[in-house]
């Protein structure tokens, strides 16, 4: 259950990955290796300030900065939707924080993720967090995550601008 703090709730999740956390880190600052797991394009320059841009689905994407880079420890980056379909939007690019912390775990990786966002949209961040986590773990261990069920169902309640022309 999310953590609720006035007007906003805590998301936290925590999945164990087979891998070091030298080898999971990347997956959080590489656009090629983020991409795998999360997303269809991105634009990320990983040092404090610097641009956080995820695609998700045609023209809608999620925007932020990174404020904190401490490979293989830690990254923490701001989060919202760019080019949001309805005004006003409910979580403009920038305005919650996702913090990562990876411990090692022997020869894997505990990763703990948290991230803070309004009450009206945690159910659907925490389940999105739970998908997407799993899809790292299987590209952080070098397997293939395959078609994204939870981006295509975005694609389908949203319309892709293909579709929706």
């Amino acid at each position: 259950m999310p953590e609720r703090q006035a007007g906003t709730s805590l998301v936290e999740r925590e999945v164990r990955i087979e891998a070091a956390p030298e080898i999971v880190f990347p997956f959080f600052t590489d656009p090629e290796k983020m991409v795998r797991w999360i997303g269809v394009g991105a634009t990320l320059d990983p040092r404090p300030g610097g641009a956080f841009s995820l695609n998700t689905i045609g023209q809608y994407f999620f925007a932020g900065e990174y404020v904190e880079v401490d490979p293989p420890n830690r990254v923490v980056f701001t989060w919202g939707y760019g080019n949001f379909p309805e005004e006003p939007n409910p979580l403009p690019p920038g305005s919650s924080t996702v913090e990562v912390d990876l411990e090692a775990d022997g020869d894997a990786t505990i990763v703990r993720l948290r991230h803070r966002v309004p009450e009206a949209l945690d159910a659907f961040h925490a389940m999105g967090w739970e998908h997407y986590l799993v899809r790292l773990g299987l590209a952080a261990t070098g397997r293939e995550p395959g078609d994204d069920p939870f981006r295509e169902a975005l694609e389908a309640m949203l319309g892709s601008p293909e579709t929706s022309g």
